[in-house]
């Protein structure tokens, strides 16, 4: 899958004040906009079959349909599109349940507005963002919570190369991060990671990552 240059944004927020404003800062960005704005779950839905959006704000906490119903009703009718998950509550129960899901990014609302644009462009680039803070945590849930994902098709195994990239992933660095640590091009690691989601049957980086730390692959800590 080839990187997005230009993002068209899906912005889905219950608070009319909080949601008009991120989309004035998006769309000063010159490689990103806003193409339409929902109330919640259930407009983002309709407006996504509508817009065709390449990536979706959508906030956890709406009425009518909260954000992560609505981010299992994305992946139907909108397969394409990266969604992004916008909270003020790092609640663990939401957390797990919209990576199970396939989101391919879970953020706390309090962040810069750069570091929100820094975010997206890491999605534009097929990478997951998620906030900083709750690495850790998703992680160590991630180690004692059973998942759907625990057992790789049997006839496509990693590669060794694969299995070194997904534990690089699982350490939270980006592709041009384990490019330089790895001595090969920033596009050779997507590819890895292109190859390795195909062959376990998982939508992003961070299904992948939680499939190594709950498989025991992960580096040993010394």
């Amino acid at each position: 899958m080839s990187a997005i240059t230009h993002a068209r944004i899906l912005l889905a927020d219950d608070l009319p004040l909080f949601r008009r404003a991120i989309a004035t800062l998006i769309d000063e960005q010159d490689d990103m906009e806003v193409v339409g704005q929902a109330n919640n779950g259930v407009e983002a839905v309709e407006l996504a079959q509508v817009l065709n959006p390449d990536i979706i704000l959508l906030d956890v906490e709406m009425p009518v349909m909260d954000g992560v119903t609505a981010a299992g009703r994305l992946r139907e009718v909108a397969p394409g599109a990266k969604v992004i998950m916008l909270t003020v509550v790092d609640d663990d129960e939401h957390l797990l349940g919209a990576i199970r899901l396939g989101v391919h990014g879970y953020l706390l609302k309090d962040l810069h507005p750069d570091d929100l644009f820094t975010m997206i462009r890491s999605a534009m680039r097929d990478e997951s963002p998620v906030a900083p803070s709750l690495v850790g945590r998703l992680l160590s849930a991630l180690r004692t919570t059973p998942g759907p994902e625990e057992a790789p098709p049997e006839e496509a195994p990693l590669s060794m190369r694969e299995l070194e990239v997904l534990r690089l992933v699982a350490d939270g660095l980006s592709n041009k991060e384990i490019g330089v640590g790895l001595s090969i091009t920033e596009g050779t690691v997507k590819n890895h990671v292109h190859n390795a989601l195909s062959k376990l049957g998982m939508d992003n980086r961070i299904q992948a990552a939680a499939y190594i730390v709950r498989q025991g692959l992960g580096r040993p800590r010394g």
